[in-house]
């Protein structure tokens, strides 16, 4: 279901990255308080180029280039942002985002309640997360578990062109700090519609990217897109009707509608790319086993990387450890045959 509010009927096809550029460029014009920061976001446009163009726009004095120090790149945007900026911080790639953890955890998570609520935080840190890409160990990595754990942070993560745009537009206006990962998998390989001029799409609810009565599948970003294809292949060669989950907003977590889905259909499979162990699945499991354990119909299942320390660079290995199309299909019919 979309919950989007929209102004404008006119739609055109994009890429997942596409629209996160419209989405900072409108809301750039929109508001003079909202710069970007961040490695190369100027006039090179970022190592992905999601920020192409916005440099010559926009001028030296909102499109920002950093030194290389992510631990200042998260510095920089909460003093902004406790400053009355918008501040939109950049990391090349969720790798790095490590040496900014005190920053982003100890103070942009807290400064609201430890201020009694005269400092609200209103900054988005960007950063491209995941596997796919033949990376290996510094630039595939999933840390949203990490940050999902922390109170006083809200966690978001596309997996359409469409809510890519309306979730970020959401977040930049949000008074809270919100981690925006973006499955950089699907920069390029995901394409949708997006509507003509501002729209937002609200943090919080999930979205039901398939519905479906035999099992549900919850999932966010690349692993979303990736289980809507393996349930066109399950329905198309199977007979199986998979309802898919977006989840979209890992913090807060949308439990009401995960819970719902799993009342429909009895059977859960939970896909994410991270390791297994403590991943973010974890928690959706312990939820629905928790608060829907009157509703199960079998057991409750995940699909994730193995527990070793990084995204092999390897072609081979890669494929071995993430998560695709065929091994969520296998998995469904797996849990389906219980």
């Amino acid at each position: 279901m979309t919950t989007a509010t929209e102004t404008n009927t006119a739609v055109r096809t994009m890429t997942l990255i596409q629209a996160l550029t419209e989405a900072m460029d409108e809301e750039l014009a929109r508001d003079e308080r909202i710069f970007i920061t961040g490695e190369d976001v100027g006039p090179r446009g970022g190592v992905f180029r999601a920020t192409m163009g916005l440099y010559e726009k926009y001028g030296p004095e909102r499109i920002v280039d950093s030194p290389l120090g992510e631990i200042s790149i998260a510095a920089v945007g909460i003093g902004a942002a406790v400053a009355g900026l918008r501040p939109i911080c950049e990391m090349q790639f969720a790798d790095f985002i490590h040496p900014a953890f005190n920053q982003i955890v100890s103070e942009a998570a807290k400064m609201y309640y430890r201020s009694n609520g005269h400092w609200p935080l209103p900054m988005v840190i960007r950063a491209p997360y995941g596997g796919g890409i033949g990376g290996g160990l510094y630039h595939s990595q999933s840390v949203e578990a990490f940050f999902a754990h922390v109170p006083g942070l809200k966690v978001v993560i596309p997996s359409t062109p469409y809510d890519a745009k309306g979730l970020l537009k959401s977040a930049i206006r949000d008074n809270n700090p919100v981690m925006f990962f973006e499955p950089k998998k699907g920069y390029r390989a995901i394409k949708g519609e997006v509507p003509d001029g501002d729209y937002t799409v609200p943090i919080g609810p999930a979205r039901i990217a398939r519905e479906g009565t035999d099992l549900s599948v919850y999932a966010y970003g690349m692993m979303a897109h990736y289980s809507t294809i393996a349930a066109q292949m399950v329905a198309r060669n199977h007979d199986i009707d998979v309802e898919v989950v977006d989840i979209r907003t890992l913090l807060p977590l949308d439990k009401e509608t995960l819970l719902k889905s799993f009342k429909k259909t009895g059977k859960a499979l939970i896909v994410y790319e991270d390791n297994l162990t403590m991943g973010f699945g974890a928690e959706v499991a312990a939820i629905l086993a928790d608060e829907g354990f009157e509703y199960m119909d079998g057991p409750i299942k995940r699909l994730a990387g193995p527990d070793v320390p990084a995204v092999p660079y390897s072609h081979a290995l890669q494929e071995a450890f993430m998560p695709n199309p065929e091994k969520i299909a296998a998995a469904i019919r797996d849990i389906i045959a219980y």
